[in-house]
């Protein structure tokens, strides 16, 4: 593969010891590929922007989250309700309410146009580190460090079961649509009618004891389980039969559901930990511990850097159709804007 493109940036001429700042960077220099822009915010674990592009919302260590404008990174509502880190967050489909996870084992739901919390789920007898929405949003999974996954129903504020029980922390959790040839057995007990969306679906489990589990998410039973080099942070899914997933010691895995035993591919770039993976276009973006994010496309020969983390953890990323996001330790949410790709 030849030399990586990097884009780079100067983000020091956006700090500020105000909360918020928004600083827009043209970037002449990569010939208008991108530009770039960022805000400050305390120290941020997540983010997500809404369906329609218009909304962020980050999630923060001191129990916050911020709803904020995606264009220009002004503060919109703060939601206040969970104690200690929020772990994560992301918009429903309506782009209107969000879902956050916490490390006081708590669940909500939120109203993105007025900052109230509309849910609360408890159950979890451990911080949840990660959530996944079912189609439209009327069920929603959540992994815990407690290492069960949960199916909720956002109607009824109930559990509507333990879909899995690992013994192990559940740092990632994906939900994706399975592809035609893969078997996903049948559930042993007939679902229940507050089940919307679940069928012909794969749960995808990213454990800390180094294992990646899959498993209809329907019928409850195993579809596959893969031993790793190390604990697995992150998955998501490419397709009806590939996924990714990311572990601690900086291998990403790409498999094939259909023949999981062996991978089809591992991407290693450094030993750093591999903190989020995301589908974009016909490839993927990732970010790493040592502060390294970049975009593989299938059609490039190159691998696009994303830089200005420097060497703290880039924890999640986002995209909207030609815009990416990523929250950092630093405390920075920073906007790579993709002008030709």
């Amino acid at each position: 593969m030849a030399a990586p493109l990097r884009i780079q940036s100067d983000w020091a001429q956006a700090l500020s010891c105000r909360e918020y700042v928004w600083d827009y960077v043209s970037q002449s220099s990569i010939s208008g590929i991108f530009a770039a822009g960022c805000f400050l915010i305390k120290r941020i674990t997540c983010l997500d922007i809404s369906s329609g592009g218009g909304l962020g919302v980050s999630s923060s260590t001191d129990g916050s989250m911020k709803i904020w404008q995606a264009s220009n990174g002004e503060l919109r509502r703060v939601l206040e309700g969970h104690v200690f880190d929020v772990n994560c967050c992301r918009f429903f489909p309506s782009g209107l309410v969000v879902l956050s996870g916490g490390m006081d084992a708590q669940l909500k739901i939120w109203s993105a146009e007025d900052a109230s919390c509309v849910v609360t789920f408890k159950g979890h007898k451990g911080g949840i580190l990660d959530t996944a929405i079912v189609d439209r949003g009327r069920n929603v999974v959540s992994g815990s460090r407690d290492g069960t996954a949960r199916l909720w129903d956002c109607g009824r504020s109930s559990c509507l079961g333990v879909i899995a029980d690992c013994g192990s922390s559940i740092n990632g959790v994906a939900v994706g649509a399975a592809d035609n040839s893969i078997n996903l057995g049948s559930p042993e007990q007939m679902p229940s009618e507050r089940e919307v969306g679940t069928e012909s679906k794969m749960l995808l489990l990213a454990r800390e004891d180094k294992k990646l589990q899959c498993l209809g998410l329907q019928s409850r039973q195993p579809v596959f389980l893969f031993v790793g080099s190390d604990a697995f942070n992150c998955c998501t899914f490419l397709s009806g039969f590939l996924l990714l997933a990311g572990t601690q010691d900086g291998n990403i895995y790409q498999l094939d559901v259909r023949s999981p035993r062996a991978p089809v591919q591992v991407i290693h770039r450094s030993g750093a930990p591999v903190l989020s993976l995301l589908s974009f276009r016909d490839g993927f973006i990732a970010s790493q511990g040592d502060g390294s994010c970049f975009i593989v496309q299938q059609d490039l020969d190159y691998v696009i850097e994303l830089t200005g983390a420097d060497c703290d953890p880039v924890f999640k990323v986002a995209t909207w159709e030609k815009q990416i996001y990523t929250c950092c330790r630093d405390g920075l949410v920073r906007r790579y804007q993709l002008s030709d790709l």
